[in-house]
């Protein structure tokens, strides 16, 4: 059983169905009444992970058929498309993105893109690759799917894509949302209508408790990984808008936290476990999301995947 300790007095909610609450809004008194619009629904698919190896390109098939089963307007992916494209050389990269992009086409829906961590070409030093490689970093991604962070309007709803992965002096990474993105971010909200309801997409989180749900490691990590290190410069952002709810990948749980009013979401992962099943007790999977009356609501469907190598978490 998880153990939420220091942070007990967020609310979190480990279940498959998550739903939004417009009271919790009062906890930040200065947005505007909530601008109407049209309801819909939407996929957000995270952590697909897709390799050759342990049968993730079948799992991945089964999730994006079962996905283009559920009515929906379009799919978000929320990062972390191949495993891995960090630590491997070039022409295992481009394999690994050709692979992505022939099993993707099961979906057939729109797809509006996130970058995730292992999206990112090369960064390790064992890939053999130099940064001056046209691909390296974040290039391999901006060539495959376009902008590292971006909006756009759907049905009187404004969505906001951000890029959350920051790549270290020693070539590792960090979650951060860098400092030209965050001017960016506050020019582009304070450009809505006012009361315009907003939804935003990270593939690190910006809040999360992760951290509390095992022992620490031994060893420390280096960077901090798991969350936004700087989310204390991006939250304030949000108490002055009708941001309805942050959908969040990574970590490959099922999690929700609310801070502000604002729900931040964390959508499992279709590949589970990396492949090797359940990640605290979150199964393979992927989030539907109905947005209506100034609120998300969502569900978590799983696609009954095996992995031939259990390594539950």
């Amino acid at each position: 059983m998880f153990q939420i300790n220091r942070r007990s007095f967020l609310s979190l909610t480990g279940g498959f169905v998550l739903a939004g609450a417009a009271s919790a809004r009062a906890a930040a008194p200065n947005r505007p009444p909530m601008r109407a619009h049209e309801p819909f629904t939407f996929l957000f698919i995270t952590d697909t992970h897709l390799q050759p190896e342990l049968n993730a390109q079948v799992g991945c098939h089964a999730a994006f058929v079962k996905a283009r089963g559920v009515p929906a307007d379009f799919a978000i992916q929320g990062g972390d498309h191949v495993f891995d494209a960090l630590g491997v050389n070039a022409s295992r990269a481009t394999m690994l993105l050709d692979l992505y992009k022939r099993t993707a086409d099961d979906l057939m829906l729109p797809v509006h893109h996130t970058i995730g961590n292992h999206d990112c070409f090369g960064v390790y030093t064992k890939s053999g690759a130099e940064p001056t490689d046209p691909m390296y970093g974040k290039k391999y991604f901006e060539d495959n799917f376009g902008r590292l962070y971006y909006s756009f309007d759907h049905k009187g709803v404004h969505v906001v894509v951000l890029d959350s992965i920051g790549i270290t002096a020693d070539r590792s990474y960090e979650g951060r949302i860098d400092a030209p993105q965050i001017a960016w971010l506050a020019n582009d909200l304070a450009a809505q209508p006012e009361g315009m309801p907003i939804i935003v997409v990270t593939h690190i989180p910006l809040v999360t408790a992760v951290e509390d749900y095992a022992a620490p490691p031994a060893t420390p990590a280096k960077h901090h990984a798991l969350s936004v290190v700087n989310a204390y410069e991006v939250l304030p952002l949000f108490d002055r808008y009708n941001v309805i709810g942050v959908f969040q990948g990574h970590t490959h749980i099922l999690e929700r936290i609310d801070w502000h009013g604002v729900p931040y979401i964390t959508g499992g992962a279709v590949s589970g476990n990396w492949w090797h099943g359940t990640r605290y007790g979150t199964p393979e999977g992927f989030m539907v999301v109905d947005v209506a009356n100034g609120a998300v609501t969502t569900r978590y469907e799983t696609y009954g995947f095996r992995s031939v190598d259990p390594q539950n978490t």
